[in-house]
């Protein structure tokens, strides 16, 4: 073999090398505008209605109950279904119910009592608000109210 045979296999593996990096390229960015492109997109039509609800709730002047809902709605699990043999039941919060209607009837009691708790501990929340706070960082304060609860 002459060296000038070995250098052109050299080049040709080094095209080819380039050609399979560009189809990579080329796949890649395909895969990118397949998938991630929309995924964008419902993440900006997800921001744009979560904006407009925001300048609607500064009109609405029981927005904070709406607010104060979605929140309880979030922090209550989910009913579940569960299919044994031909039969459908219902859980809720380890209670097995028949109908959904009466699981769902359940959870949103259990939402307005999650709602209905923040309302109870908001004036206390404000009030301590209004306390002048020494200076100490979150932590401290937070190590400081953990002490008060355990005794």
């Amino acid at each position: 073999m002459s060296a000038a045979s070995l250098s052109e296999r050299q080049e040709g593996r080094k095209r080819m090398t380039d050609i399979y990096a560009m189809a990579g390229l080329i796949l890649a960015g395909l895969l990118i505008y397949r998938y991630g492109v929309p995924r964008l997109r419902r993440f900006d039509e997800d921001n744009v209605k979560r904006i407009i609800q925001q300048e609607q709730d500064k009109k609405d002047p029981t927005a904070h109950i709406r607010h104060a809902l979605d929140v309880a709605a979030e922090q209550v699990e989910e009913v579940q279904e569960i299919k044994t043999g031909i039969a459908t039941h219902y859980l809720f919060e380890a209670q097995v119910f028949a109908s959904r209607e009466e699981a769902e009837e359940m959870r949103a009691r259990r939402i307005g009592v999650v709602a209905r708790r923040f309302y109870d501990e908001l004036p206390a929340a404000l009030a301590s608000r209004s306390e002048a706070r020494p200076n100490l960082s979150a932590r401290e304060r937070a190590s400081a109210r953990w002490k008060r609860t355990i005794h």
